[in-house]
């Protein structure tokens, strides 16, 4: 039979390559979308297919984290077999502006949704996204044994998150497992998250349409992989015949300033020349350094990233450079989807 899933937070960068590996894999995609005056689906447009059509494996449906009746209602119609959260109020500095918003739906929404599931009395196996941003102010390399020190709203919405959907496991016997996943990007990437922001004006400024950009903190350390990698991470701890939590990353630690090095270098530019500083992108809590160590994901689930920062940082430099020039959104960019990634 056909397996159905069910994916929170579709639209977003995550999403959108998530829904793309579970199609090709024959899977039927539900997912959650907010009602907006406008139309917020341009990461999956090219995936939509009229629900009327017989071959339609893709369905949308509105609805929100805020909403448990609406969730309990939409699990119990749908029936999935895999639930993935991946919906977040996810920018880390903003959730310094709004914290309360940052833990109601990245937080509170997270048992919104285990508790719709229990509630369903649907047998179904739950991932939720967690963060790197967990680890916070504890130095690296960061594993899953290492201890949690969330520095921002947002790390500490994730925690409780983290914590509520291990709990859910031990006092319901139910299937849910947490991926800690380290920075990932790529060419769908939120064009105010840094590295989205760096590879856009490294287009713009090559076309001579902007003659610099504001960051904050140069010197931050990441672990930046590819997102098209990262979520068969998420398909495969839900594969597996135990629940567990694993990191998903790269193992490699690039600092903000080398990763403009290598954006504005391919683009033949030097960035000294076009990077401006602005306080207002500090956070009031730093993260110096977040460096993933993903060896229990390759020993139990034979997951392993392939594309490193440097290599990242040129793809989206190539999608956006395009996108500018043909005056459109890099959304659909080129993905190997026979390998997705795995070792």
């Amino acid at each position: 039979m056909t397996k159905r899933a069910f994916i929170t937070g579709i639209t977003g960068q995550d999403g959108s390559y998530l829904a793309e590996l579970l199609l090709s894999k024959g899977y039927e995609v539900h997912g959650l979308i907010r009602r907006a005056s406008t139309f917020n689906t341009s990461r999956i447009d090219h995936l939509y297919v009229d629900p009327h059509d017989p071959e339609a494996k893709l369905f949308l449906h509105y609805g929100d984290l805020s909403d448990g009746a609406r969730l309990v209602t939409l699990l119990s119609q749908i029936k999935p077999d895999e639930v993935y959260n991946l919906a977040a109020q996810s920018h880390v500095r903003v959730s310094f502006d709004e914290p309360e918003h940052t833990a109601d739906t990245t937080g509170t929404g997270t048992i919104r949704l285990l508790e719709a599931v229990r509630l369903a009395g649907i047998d179904t196996r739950f991932y939720q996204a967690s963060s790197s941003e967990l680890y916070g102010a504890t130095p690296p390399p960061q594993s899953e044994t290492t201890p949690f020190y969330p520095r921002s709203p947002y790390g500490a919405a994730k925690l409780y998150s983290f914590w509520i959907t291990k709990n859910y496991r031990e006092a319901y016997d139910m299937f849910a497992v947490n991926g800690i996943l380290f920075n990932h990007e790529s060419p769908r990437r939120g064009e105010t998250f840094v590295t989205r922001k760096i590879t856009r004006a490294v287009a713009a400024i090559k076309a001579g349409k902007q003659d610099h950009v504001y960051l904050g903190n140069l010197d931050a350390i990441r672990d930046w992989g590819y997102a098209a990698e990262y979520v068969e991470g998420m398909w495969r701890m839900l594969q597996a015949d135990e629940p567990d939590d694993f990191v998903l990353a790269t193992g490699g630690n690039f600092t903000v300033r080398h990763f403009l090095e290598t954006a504005f270098s391919h683009a033949g530019l030097s960035w000294e020349d076009h990077v401006r500083f602005d306080e207002r992108y500090l956070r009031p809590t730093e993260v110096d350094a977040l460096v993933g160590d993903a060896s229990k994901a390759y020993e139990k689930l034979g997951w392993k990233a392939t594309v490193d920062t440097a290599e990242l940082a040129r793809i989206m430099v190539d999608a956006d450079i395009a996108a500018l020039e043909h005056g459109g959104e890099p959304w659909i960019d080129k993905v190997r989807l026979a390998s997705w990634g795995t070792a």
